[in-house]
């Protein structure tokens, strides 16, 4: 579709401290005053086709001083139309420009004999006086006219035409073919002073976030509300930003311009918050467990966490806004108030091993890795199948060297183990079950920079959910520990680390388990029979026959907590993490917050807790 008129071009004077000269170079591309607005390089005409799509993209900004003609130009254009009919059909719209711009300059005119403001008097308008002003479109080179041609053989030719150009009238347009672009940008609705603040949408076609540029500023809406009059003052240079107090009751404005690892950039895009900065929540309770974590640990001493953070899958939905967490206040529901609090809730901690569950591919890589990098702190990713959630492992570089990351799905490992796979596949309906979850199971092999002999295999899991599937959970527990044991005896051959402590094992996550059920009893005692309980949470699906074993001598650093969920339907210690005796000693186990703190606003998530489960937290040290 070709674009409608646009509104009238943004006033404000403000730029990015990074890049002074934009002013100069780039003009604005209009819109609503927040809605994303891109500054098109001036007498560049871009081009975009992406792979597989059958359109490609043109777009421009044509300015004739002369007419009087300041637009931006898009058009959608199948790749098998003639590049004469594009150019007609750029012509044809052009021409409907001059039209209206001599429509509206007839309707200003004033009546026969009205004194205009300099005196004089005006003319009475001659109908049909106006000439038609001749509008000629044309692609090519100095040397060659492309012509005769589909749009998609035009494309080919850019690869060795570099310095074909589009011309409408006396405007020649250099053509930028799949230059870097802001597909699309987003600020989160809720922005609070001392809590970080990132895009909680940035799509980029043909650039990295690594390699583009950004920018915040920050500035006053005027009296008059329109935010096109703002003046910008630039704050900050990263992909996120910590938001100052003095920003309260101020807007931010964030830029991005779109960078590839080649170094080419693309049309700068900028976008408005729509609300501006408000004040924090107040003390929240996990600023007090931050005075237990003030210092970074030692050499030979590392801290974990384990967290589950709530995803928004599971809080934007009508069910969950009303029955699951009808207690929470709305706006305390949301992901975009509800990430500020966990991430500063998270870097609070001055961990160096970070295990999370419930992450949201978004919020991993627009909030914890931009966030969690100038901290130091690398990480990856486990999805849970197709499902926009999983696991994140973050670690401290300065404390720990990545020598392997993996992930699997649990149900796609059933028949990898046929001493146990053998015992439940005749039980059809338990299978079709274990077998359609998603469950996925992260593992990151790290070693010590200071001690290069400790290595450390760090688990991280969230196991099944619903209350009646013990059994399920316990089964996909035993899967886990089996594909732990085989990456565990393969790590110790093929780094050769000959003495037991030196491959240490920590097994993190949400196990939805609580330390009456099978779970525990095979994480600590190595074993569970096959009379556990467990085994028949769901009669029709009753495991028979079945006891699991682990080898590895294995404790819970923080023991059993009354509470690491706690919500108004369901309260329990279901997460835990589990470390290997003998490998590694605890030193330190961070409070819980108390229930009084818990119940503050009757349940959690609340306004001062952003999850419906508590971090875990305890320091480690590395056995002699």
């Amino acid at each position: 579709m070709d674009d409608p008129t646009p509104p009238p071009p943004i006033t404000s004077t403000s730029q990015c401290d990074w890049n002074p000269s934009l002013r100069y170079r780039y003009t604005h591309r209009h819109g609503s005053n927040f809605l994303p607005k891109q500054r098109f390089a001036m007498r560049t005409a871009y081009i975009k086709q992406l792979p597989g799509e059958e359109q490609c993209q043109i777009s421009f900004h044509l300015v004739l001083d002369r007419y009087k003609i300041d637009k931006v130009f898009n058009f959608n254009r199948n790749l098998a139309e003639q590049i004469d009919s594009s150019l007609d059909r750029i012509r044809v719209n052009v021409e409907k420009e001059f039209q209206k711009k001599n429509k509206r300059k007839k309707a200003k005119k004033a009546p026969a004999g009205q004194a205009t403001e300099d005196g004089g008097a005006e003319e009475p308008p001659v109908e049909g006086s106006a000439e038609p002003v001749p509008v000629v479109v044309s692609l090519g080179t100095a040397e060659e006219r492309l012509t005769n041609m589909t749009i998609a053989d035009m494309l080919a030719k850019l690869t060795t035409h570099p310095n074909v150009q589009l011309t409408v009238m006396d405007a020649d347009f250099q053509i930028a073919y799949n230059s870097p672009e802001v597909h699309a940008v987003k600020l989160p609705t809720s922005i609070l002073a001392d809590f970080y603040v990132s895009p909680s949408r940035l799509e980029l076609h043909f650039a990295t976030p690594e390699c583009s540029a950004y920018c915040w500023s920050r500035g006053r809406m005027p009296e008059s509300g329109n935010a096109q009059q703002i003046e910008w003052e630039p704050v900050g240079s990263e992909l996120s930003y910590l938001v100052q107090k003095g920003d309260v009751g101020l807007h931010l404005k964030f830029s991005c311009t779109p960078t590839d690892e080649a170094g080419r950039t693309g049309p700068l895009t900028e976008i408005i918050s729509p609300q501006p900065v408000q004040a924090g929540p107040g003390l929240c309770p996990f600023e007090v467990r931050h005075l237990f974590t003030q210092q970074k640990l030692r050499d030979g001493q590392f801290r974990v966490v384990s967290y589950n953070i709530l995803a928004d899958l599971y809080t934007d939905s009508e069910y969950s806004r009303t029955v699951l967490f009808g207690y929470t206040a709305p706006y305390a529901l949301e992901i975009d108030y509800r990430k500020q609090l966990f991430v500063k809730e998270i870097l609070g901690y001055r961990a160096d091993l970070i295990c999370l569950q419930e992450v949201d591919t978004k919020v991993f890589s627009l909030d914890l890795v931009p966030i969690f990098s100038r901290k130091n702190l690398a990480g990856h990713y486990q999805a849970k199948g197709k499902v926009a959630e999983g696991l994140a492992t973050f670690y401290d570089l300065n404390k720990f060297e990545l020598l392997e990351k993996d992930g699997v799905i649990l149900s796609e490992i059933l028949e990898r183990y046929p001493q146990l796979w053998d015992r439940i596949r005749d039980n059809q309906p338990l299978v079709e079950r274990i077998a359609n979850r998603s469950t996925a199971l992260q593992l990151t092999l790290l070693r010590s920079k200071h001690d290069p002999r400790k290595h450390l295999l760090v688990a991280n899991t969230h196991l099944y959910f619903a209350p009646d599937a013990d059994h399920v959970r316990l089964l996909q527990m035993g899967y886990a520990m089996q594909y732990v044991c085989e990456q565990h005896e393969r790590i110790r051959q093929q780094y050769e680390l000959s003495e037991a402590s030196d491959l240490a094992l920590v097994f993190c996550g949400d196990f939805n388990s609580t330390p009456e059920c099978g779970i525990y009893q095979l994480m600590t005692q190595q074993t569970v029979g096959p009379d556990v309980p467990d085994w028949v949470s769901n009669v029709d699906e009753a495991v028979k026959g079945v006891s699991l074993s682990q080898p590895f001598q294995m404790g819970s650093a923080c023991g059993c907590p009354e509470y690491t969920n706690y919500t108004v339907g369901f309260k329990a210690c279901i997460d835990y993490i589990f470390f290997m005796r003998g490998a590694l000693n605890v030193n330190d186990v961070i409070p819980m917050p108390s229930e009084e703190e818990l119940s503050l606003y009757q349940a959690i998530p609340s306004l001062v807790f952003p999850s419906d489960h508590i971090a875990l937290v305890a320091n480690f040290e590395w056995a002699k």
